[in-house]
């Protein structure tokens, strides 16, 4: 029966090409790692953006209100809420969306923070950054990379990994066929193993008669 539920990795004949397939089993390790992190992580930012629309701020207020810690105005709320919306979307969808949606939203944050960081008391300091709205912006950032990449971008990975087998078709197809035949090979000597219908070994002792 065709599972709706297809393997984490395919083998197309002949191109021998293997992708991580977007409909993963809701349960996978990797879908739940990305699934989970935009998840917390558009959570963070929503939260703080409705936090900081309650305060009533101005859309481009340049004050000392602060939300958490954090320096805020509309416009930031606005755009917490918003960013904070497509992670929870990512998080719907999974696969290798949203583990791409991860890793561009990290980099656009460590991007902002760095941008904003040389705006800091200056008139095009829109958002309201401070110091530690900075720190915040790279934290978020990196989090959603190490999200976004994991068990994606390394070196090491394992080789039942789908983006190993992605990266490394024939590699993958040879191991595959290895494995196939040591699992023939195996059943073939536990069928040998099996008593013979008739053997002396299969025989029961009759009692004398």
């Amino acid at each position: 029966m065709a599972s709706t539920n297809t393997s984490q990795a395919t083998r197309h004949p002949g191109g021998g090409r293997v992708a991580l397939n977007e409909h993963l089993p809701v349960d996978h390790k990797l879908n739940q790692v990305y699934r989970y992190g935009a998840g917390l992580m558009g959570l963070i930012l929503l939260a703080f953006g409705i936090l900081g629309l309650t305060h009533n701020l101005g859309f481009f207020d340049t004050g000392n209100d602060t939300v958490a810690g954090l320096n805020t105005n509309g416009a930031l709320s606005v755009l917490s809420i918003c960013v904070g919306l497509l992670l929870f979307v990512g998080m719907v969808i999974g696969g290798n969306f949203a583990s791409t949606l991860n890793m561009v939203l990290g980099i656009l944050f460590i991007f902002s923070g760095f941008v904003n960081l040389g705006l800091l008391d200056t008139d095009a300091n829109f958002l309201n950054f401070r110091i530690q709205n900075v720190l915040f912006s790279f934290v978020v950032g990196i989090m959603l990379m190490w999200f976004g990449m994991y068990g994606r971008v390394s070196s090491t990975l394992p080789h039942d990994n789908p983006y190993w087998k992605a990266r490394h078709p024939e590699e993958a197809a040879r191991e595959e066929q290895a494995r196939a035949e040591r699992m023939e090979k195996g059943r073939m000597q536990a069928g040998r193993m099996l008593p013979r219908e008739g053997s002396e070994s299969g025989r029961q002792e009759r009692p004398p008669g």
